[in-house]
């Protein structure tokens, strides 16, 4: 019977093979698209049976839930959550998924940002940042909204940027928010999904250069990198608090054109702020109608 407990005895071991796993030279054995979609398929299955030895495993496998040591038996991935929508990034080079999951469920809605390693045709290294109704900007219902209505299709091979201009893309933005000067490649149109809060009416000019907080350290960044999608997603500390959160980039030509980001809050309401609904009543513009991006 696979073990679905984490082993405390064997992180050591588990760390040392999933560097290995991470490494473009040990990716090359064989981290195919299509395996990785698997992987990615039977993480989504996983969930909503709320069963994780559906995913395929090795011996010793490693589960953290916003940064911490979390249980495979007795967390987020143990709960039967029926996922309405995901989206998968597959990093053929460092032999990884991520995955970004809304559960609208009235009894117990969710939004996940998952990264794991998947060398060998197995999972491991899972780091899930959770966001429930007490997280930054949370609306499950929304957030679905305008998500299914964003084109994050395949970018033709001509038109594809590398590994490293994606990278570089993807850190300006997130340097951004320490120094002011950085130079970030914005698109337009470009929308950002914070939360359940978006940027723009529709329009060709809409911007995601709408302005960040100042001296705000985006550290500890672990990537996921897609340039057949033209996307990277970016596990990280954030702020003072170090916040668990995502930030997922589409970049098209070079330029932003979609940002999501998903923040775990821990105990602090909407991360301290007002509470969301609140926010919304002093500024409903926060939430325009996504009939506009149809």
């Amino acid at each position: 019977m696979r073990r679905t407990m984490i082993r405390l005895a064997g992180l050591v071991a588990a760390a040392g093979g999933m560097l290995a796993a991470a490494s473009p030279a040990a990716a090359q054995g064989g981290c195919t698209r299509d395996m990785l979609q698997s992987l990615a398929d039977k993480y989504v299955e996983a969930q909503t049976a709320g069963q994780a030895n559906i995913i395929p495993m090795g011996n010793w496998v490693v589960y953290r839930e916003n940064f911490k040591l979390a249980s495979l038996s007795s967390d987020t991935l143990s709960k039967p959550l029926k996922v309405d929508w995901s989206r998968a990034l597959l990093d053929t080079t460092a032999c990884s998924v991520s995955l970004e999951m809304i559960i609208t469920d009235d009894a117990d809605p969710h939004t996940l940002a998952v990264q794991f390693r998947a060398f060998g045709g197995t999972g491991s290294n899972f780091s899930v940042i959770v966001a429930q109704p007490h997280d930054w900007l949370f609306d499950a219902k929304m957030t679905l909204a305008y998500a299914q209505r964003e084109d994050w299709s395949e970018i033709p091979e001509a038109q594809r940027n590398s590994r490293e201009e994606l990278q570089a893309a993807a850190d300006a933005y997130l340097d951004l928010f320490m120094d002011k000067d950085a130079e970030v490649p914005w698109g337009q149109p470009c929308n950002r999904l914070e939360g359940a809060v978006y940027t723009g009416k529709g329009v060709a000019t809409d911007s995601c250069n709408v302005g960040v907080p100042a001296n705000i350290a985006m550290v500890d960044r672990q990537y996921v990198i897609d340039p057949v999608l033209g996307a990277v997603d970016v596990q990280l500390k954030m702020g003072p608090n170090a916040r668990p959160d995502s930030h997922r980039f589409r970049i098209e030509d070079g330029k932003i054109r979609y940002v999501h980001t998903i923040t775990n809050c821990g105990e602090d309401l909407n991360c301290g702020f007002d509470p969301f609904p609140e926010m919304l009543k002093r500024n409903p513009g926060m939430q325009p109608d996504p009939a506009l991006f149809d």
